[in-house]
């Protein structure tokens, strides 16, 4: 589709048979496994930082893994930021992050922009 899973869930949330809550939780569950694929492609891109093209040496990128793990590790509330969202969950795979640490960290933040998404459509929709 050509919309963003705002638009999608925007339209559905309009549809008085459907539970919002319900529709808030997928939406939240759905946009997190999506996050989840994006750290697991991390994950397997470390694979490669031996080769030339990588774009940074073992070294440094074992000092910023453990920087990130340490201080970064709350940027993870903000992976439902279009753009910039995708590349904190592929670093936090590339800097192995671990997935409990990982996973409720994103769920939140995802969880969080739905339930302000779905409040604001409702106050704007009762006004």
């Amino acid at each position: 589709m050509p919309f963003g899973s705002e638009a999608v869930l925007l339209y559905y949330a309009n549809d008085a048979t459907l539970s919002v809550v319900f529709l808030w939780f997928w939406a939240s569950v759905g946009n997190t496994l999506g996050g989840l694929t994006n750290w697991l492609l991390g994950l397997y891109l470390v694979r490669y930082e031996h080769k030339k093209w990588f774009p940074i040496n073992a070294e440094t990128r074992q000092k910023a893994e453990r920087l990130f793990n340490r201080y970064g590790i709350w940027s993870l509330l903000f992976t439902w930021l279009p753009v910039v969202g995708d590349g904190i969950a592929l670093v936090s795979g590339v800097f192995r992050t671990p997935i409990w640490y990982f996973l409720p960290l994103v769920l939140i933040g995802k969880a969080a922009r739905y339930a302000l998404i779905l409040c604001g459509q409702h106050l704007l929709s009762t006004s």
